[in-house]
């Protein structure tokens, strides 16, 4: 087993707003398609290494409880969290360390209602 996580899945109840927020804070091309009768956007990959999507449909419902997703924003996340305001998120909380092995994080909400958090190790 390479990673305990190998796939995620964000909700979205709009998906190009959606889109347009993740692209606009990460730097990413969302690549867009249907999947299944869902909308699905997948995030950059690498050959090993673990992603996701943000997925639009009936059963995905965007959520502020349950498993927190944290974004790799290396080498700073301070610059993706300077974009989240005018991207439409919201900064729940500012960038603090976690500690100096682990690094920094921050938890923002996306345009949809997702608590998200970002991290990195500066």
């Amino acid at each position: 087993m390479k990673n305990m996580i190998n796939w995620f899945e964000i909700p979205v109840k709009n998906f190009d707003r959606a889109k347009k927020f993740y692209e606009t804070i990460m730097d990413w091309k969302i690549n867009d398609g249907q999947f299944g009768g869902f909308r699905m956007g997948s995030f950059p990959m690498d050959e090993g290494k673990v992603s996701g999507a943000i997925v639009e449909g009936n059963s995905y419902e965007p959520s502020q409880v349950g498993t927190l997703v944290y974004l790799n924003c290396h080498p700073d996340l301070s610059v993706h969290l300077a974009k989240v305001e005018a991207a439409g998120g919201k900064i729940e909380m500012p960038k603090r360390q976690i500690s100096p092995e682990i690094g920094f994080m921050a938890i923002i909400t996306d345009t949809e209602g997702n608590r998200i958090a970002l991290h990195s190790q500066q």
